[in-house]
């Protein structure tokens, strides 16, 4: 999925200060009930940082991960 952050920080488009870019980390987080008690992870999210005025915007990596055509998406994403 590394190729899916470089995607999504390379098309990123702020929507504070319309800058371009931005600095991508990802997230893993357990749920509730026994993926809790065995400290089991599946959620997993891709954060992205605009690079200038530090806005933020979440991503749901099961959604872009799932998806041939990650590429296609960002760019309805980040049209414009």
């Amino acid at each position: 999925m590394a190729g899916i952050d470089d995607q999504l920080a390379q098309a990123f488009v702020c929507m504070r200060c319309h800058n371009r870019g931005a600095l991508v980390e990802r997230v893993a987080v357990s749920g509730t009930g026994i993926s809790r008690l065995f400290d089991v992870q599946p959620y997993q999210y891709a954060f992205a940082s605009c690079r200038q005025c530090g806005y933020t915007e979440v991503f749901n990596l099961k959604v872009l991960g799932s998806r041939d055509d990650a590429g296609d998406v960002l760019d309805v994403l980040f049209a414009g």
